[in-house]
């Protein structure tokens, strides 16, 4: 039977400010992404999630971002290599001790963002983020865009990579996602968005902007939280696939991600 796992972004608020709805979310997904505090979320809200997703046998990732709270981390920032390896680290292990406190565990990493984008191609960030996670803990599962140059950094380094596609989000002809610039970059059909998801895990393949078909090997599915219908598309996304016959559970679910696995991008 095929498997994936189907994540997404969460405990995006801050404050008093709410973003998304956790809560319901995590009655779908089988992997979290928390918000570590610098493109979103507090430690109140990192630590209501983190319980919620625990206690549905959901794994947590540490969802790591450029400093960038105003722009909620959708803005490249110009940080030197030494700058972004210790927010990293900082984001990595602030969110680990909050797990631990409410006996969770934090498994695996993700890029948020400008920076998710930014080190698909970019040498210097990529590397950055690949060592900040070697010094903190280089048994964490590296989550990255598949096909991406980061995800061969991340294996040659030794760690243990998962490739992931996006559920909500237009691809470009060569394998990339468009712009959230771009007109169409959003998808918000969620019958659509599970149809083109079911052929994704069937044939590793998704239609591209311009009607061709590109490779997309995937072991997780993303859908966005912060976008109007997320609950929706996430659990039509799950059904689709459920009905399919592929098998949705969490990539760490039969122990962690062997590093010498053979490439998923």
């Amino acid at each position: 039977m095929q498997q994936i796992d189907l994540n997404s972004d969460m405990g995006e608020g801050f404050g008093r400010w709410s973003l998304g709805d956790d809560e319901t979310m995590l009655e779908t997904v089988t992997s979290a992404n928390v918000a570590c505090g610098f493109h979103a979320g507090d430690p109140e809200t990192m630590t209501r999630v983190v319980a919620a997703a625990a206690a549905r046998g959901v794994s947590i990732g540490a969802h790591v971002a450029y400093r960038d709270l105003a722009g909620f981390g959708r803005r490249y920032v110009d940080a030197t290599e030494a700058e972004l390896v210790g927010d990293v680290v900082y984001q990595i292990g602030a969110l680990q001790g909050i797990a631990r406190s409410v006996g969770a565990e934090v498994g695996y990493v993700k890029a948020h963002g400008a920076l998710y984008n930014t080190i698909a191609g970019d040498e210097v960030h990529a590397r950055a983020v690949v060592t900040a996670i070697t010094r903190y803990d280089p048994t964490l599962v590296v989550v990255g865009l598949a096909g991406s140059p980061f995800l061969d950094r991340a294996r040659a380094a030794g760690l243990a990579t998962v490739a992931e596609a996006f559920a909500d989000r237009a691809y470009t002809p060569d394998g990339a996602l468009l712009s959230r610039r771009e007109p169409g970059a959003v998808l918000h059909d969620p019958e659509q968005v599970a149809g083109r998801m079911v052929e994704l895990v069937r044939t590793g393949t998704v239609e591209a902007v311009d009607g061709t078909r590109v490779p997309v090997r995937a072991e997780s599915l993303c859908v966005h939280s912060d976008s109007p219908g997320a609950v929706a598309m996430a659990k039509a996304v799950r059904a689709a696939l459920e009905r399919a016959g592929i098998d949705v559970r969490p990539f760490l679910a039969d122990g962690p991600v062997r590093a010498d696995a053979a490439p998923a991008g």
